[in-house]
């Protein structure tokens, strides 16, 4: 009987998260990024910290906003190893085309694409400019598998 690899036998089997979880995924991530800013904004508040917002610092207040929302996607992704709270809650995952974890810097061109003017329609076209320009794809870490292609030979 021939010795068996266990790792070159099985093989991982990714299923694409569906339009439906993507779009619960951006929702939950979008409310809770706006909850964040909102906390911070009355904590600013608080603090007597207004005149910040209320001079006339239009490009400091836009340049907060834009790096806030890059920091949440890229360090959500960074932390949890490819998820933000809302793919925790929906058990999705982004991996690499080739099956392998992302590493910090696609992470991080991810959730700089998400800046760019209409970039969440781009969904509709079945693959979101920030999975297709970083190489990356969301799949649905419940029906993905690992199987065992072989065990004899």
């Amino acid at each position: 009987m021939e010795q068996i690899s266990l790792l070159t036998d099985l093989e991982f089997t990714p299923v694409l998260a569906s339009t439906g979880k993507r779009f619960l995924n951006c929702l939950v991530d979008i409310i809770i990024y706006y909850v964040l800013l909102f906390c911070y904004g009355f904590f600013l508040a608080l603090i007597g910290k207004t005149d910040f917002i209320a001079d006339d610092n239009t490009a400091a207040i836009y340049l907060f906003a834009f790096s806030s929302y890059v920091g949440y996607f890229f360090l959500c992704e960074l932390v949890f190893k490819g998820r933000t709270i809302g793919k925790l809650l929906t058990g999705c995952k982004v991996i690499n085309q080739d099956g392998s974890n992302p590493n910090a810097k696609t992470y991080f061109l991810r959730s700089l694409i998400r800046l760019i003017p209409f970039e969440p329609f781009s969904a509709f076209g079945g693959h979101p400019w920030h999975d297709k320009w970083a190489n990356t794809y969301v799949i649905d870490i419940k029906k993905s598998s690992l199987s065992v292609s072989s065990f004899y030979k």
